[in-house]
């Protein structure tokens, strides 16, 4: 019987392949007005740098993370009943998020040496969780995310906000279409004391809550305002908010974060309630969500500063930010916006044979072409002029050279413009020269000032 692709994972097919990479290259460009900077780090990680960096109490690390094992450290597991004869390098998982992958590398390589300028990072990548596949939530889905590692002011925390609501304009997420909450988790001076009077108030209201916020409260009590029971969040409603706890540092933060968007004409939604899902994070947090169509899977990016990250796994002091978008999420986004634009595949022309006789000829024009950055299709089965129009007007082409042996044995081809059906003929040997001159010319996908018009427009006495 035929396989299909695991469940909760998507095959990326070629429509969608050319949108993700259209959405990195897009992303690529406008986070480098920021300063920022690629990295690429591994898939899985040794387990601690999430555990010990995420937090062993989130939903993430205590139920959704692939672990990995080589096949001989799974079998040495199974035979002792649990893995934790296993070294901690033994022991693996996927990565379900970017950042303490990231920031593990910057503290591994020192990208932030003492007195050094921020190390400015961006990704892309899938990532992975063990999570009841629906709408919007892979078990393996896509990421664009960004570090800032070395920044304290709160200009960092506006520039990053500002960026990510910049890009989902860029990719044409209508901005009346948006809603970005904003909100401060505090810091190590004011947070603790208002975990323990969130955790005291679901102690006093536990016969209104459900099992899981009973654990939260000794575990991660702040999670319980994400809790999706509607008893729950009515409850939490009243409970004690950060924003009327935070010490005078982080008010002072917070509020010149707010300034700065202010002036930059960023509108945003105040949400004591907004933790995010990760341990780490410190001070400012936020989330860009979409209004309409998209239920209860809303959010489509967020992130904020996580000033301890970093001596979690094993750094020095090192303040940080990020955030990180959802590729998927976010098509679903241009979708409901109506905004999905189509992606398809540039074909600039298609060189047709009569017969198999000029077959050879044909190939070797459409190595030239290639040659000089054009991309052009031929036929490789066999079909007839007419079937190998059909193909070409199928792949979109813009053009269609036609080489048959007669004007073969002149040195022409006959040009077809598939838009205008207009017709002519062109000389071959012309049309090589002119394309010898840009060989090369978009090696890597640079940019050529060459095009198909130019090649196979040239000027001759036998046009028609």
């Amino acid at each position: 019987m035929p396989y299909n692709a695991p469940e909760g994972t998507a095959d990326m097919l070629p429509a969608v392949a050319r949108l993700w990479r259209s959405t990195t290259e897009t992303a690529a460009k406008l986070f480098a007005a920021y300063g920022y900077e690629p990295i690429d780090t591994p898939i899985f990680e040794m387990t601690e740098v999430f555990t010990r960096g995420i937090g062993e109490a989130t939903d993430v690390v205590g139920k959704e993370m692939f672990t990995v094992r080589s096949g001989e450290n799974y079998k040495r597991a199974l035979a002792a009943g649990s893995d934790e004869g296993l070294k901690s390098k033994q022991k693996l998982s996927l990565r379900p998020e970017g950042t303490a992958g990231v920031v593990r590398a910057v503290v591994q390589h020192n990208l932030v040496e003492q007195g050094a300028a921020p190390a400015k990072l961006f990704y892309a990548g899938p990532m992975f969780r063990a999570e009841r596949p629906q709408k919007g939530r892979l078990r393996q889905f896509h990421q664009i995310g960004v570090e800032c590692l070395g920044a304290t002011e709160p200009t960092a925390d506006a520039e990053m906000i500002i960026m990510l609501m910049r890009f989902y304009e860029t990719m044409g997420v209508p901005r009346q279409n948006m809603r970005l909450l904003i909100n401060s988790m505090g810091d190590d001076a004011c947070r603790p004391a208002y975990r323990e009077s969130v955790r005291q108030f679901i102690l006093d209201h536990e016969d209104e809550m459900c099992e899981e916020c009973h654990r939260r409260a000794e575990t991660n009590p702040l999670r319980a305002f994400d809790c999706k029971n509607e008893t729950c969040s009515r409850v939490m409603e009243a409970a004690p908010k950060i924003t009327d706890n935070l010490c005078d540092d982080c008010r002072t933060h917070y509020e010149a974060v707010k300034a700065l968007l202010d002036a930059a004409g960023i509108s945003y939604i105040e949400d004591p309630t907004l933790v995010r899902g990760l341990d780490y994070y410190t001070r400012t947090v936020f989330e860009a969500q979409v209004t309409e169509g998209m239920g209860s899977q809303s959010a489509i990016g967020g992130g904020g500063r996580y000033d301890k990250l970093a001596e979690s796994v094993g750094g020095r002091p090192t303040p940080g930010l990020g955030f990180a978008l959802g590729f998927e999420r976010m098509v679903l986004a241009l979708e409901a916006a109506g905004a999905l634009g189509e992606s398809t595949k540039r074909v600039d022309g298609y060189v047709a044979c009569v017969d198999d006789s000029v077959r050879a000829a044909a190939f070797d024009l459409v190595c030239a072409a290639r040659d000089a950055g054009l991309c052009v299709e031929m036929d490789h089965q066999g079909k007839s002029l007419k079937s190998q129009f059909k193909m070409a007007d199928k792949v979109n082409a813009r053009v269609v050279i036609v080489l048959g042996p007669d004007e073969l044995s002149q040195g022409k081809a006959r040009i077809r413009n598939m838009r205008s059906h207009a017709e002519k003929l062109v000389d071959i040997a012309a049309a090589k020269r002119l394309l010898s001159q840009f060989g090369g010319q978009r090696v890597g996908g640079a940019s050529s000032p060459i095009n198909i018009d130019t090649v196979f427009s040239l000027e001759n006495d036998d046009k028609e």
